[in-house]
């Protein structure tokens, strides 16, 4: 889906009117950001989605999308290309996953030894181990989705 489109669906229920208002911003402004915009005879304008991909893209830095991601009440967990798991082999793959989780509970019972509650620090640790074992998890299935261990 175009950015157009996810921002067209995502005001369709408040309504432009109501979005543009709390925005402090003009209805036709936020019009224009519900259209294409990528092509020469398109009326659209960059909007807010298109100019974080920009910023990501010039500067490579998940910082901001991480950000936006928890202000949602989510994470940002990065999809590992395909071609890079394709040079790891099936049995390397799940013994990463495994060690990944490995990690995750040693970080656990590291915390809860420790003093038998999570403190901040802690939790920041626990919540990397978690990040780094989605990654590696999702990573796993992009790869069969695609069709990488399928030989």
């Amino acid at each position: 889906m175009d950015s157009h489109e996810v921002l067209k669906k995502s005001v369709s229920d408040l309504g432009v009117k109501s979005v543009a208002s709390d925005l402090g911003l003009s209805t036709s402004l936020i019009y224009k950001w519900c259209q294409p915009s990528d092509s020469e005879d398109a009326s659209g304008a960059d909007n807010p989605l298109d100019r974080l991909a920009k910023v990501h893209e010039l500067t490579g830095d998940t910082g901001p999308i991480r950000w936006l991601c928890e202000q949602a009440g989510g994470y940002f967990v990065p999809n590992v290309q395909a071609e890079a798991v394709d040079a790891i082999p099936l049995l390397h793959m799940t013994r990463r996953i495994v060690r990944e989780f490995s990690d995750l509970l040693d970080v656990l019972t590291e915390s809860i030894e420790n003093d038998g509650k999570i403190d901040l620090l802690e939790a920041e640790k626990i919540r990397t181990e978690w990040e780094q074992l989605k990654s590696s998890a999702e990573s796993f299935v992009s790869a069969c989705e695609e069709g990488i261990y399928d030989n």
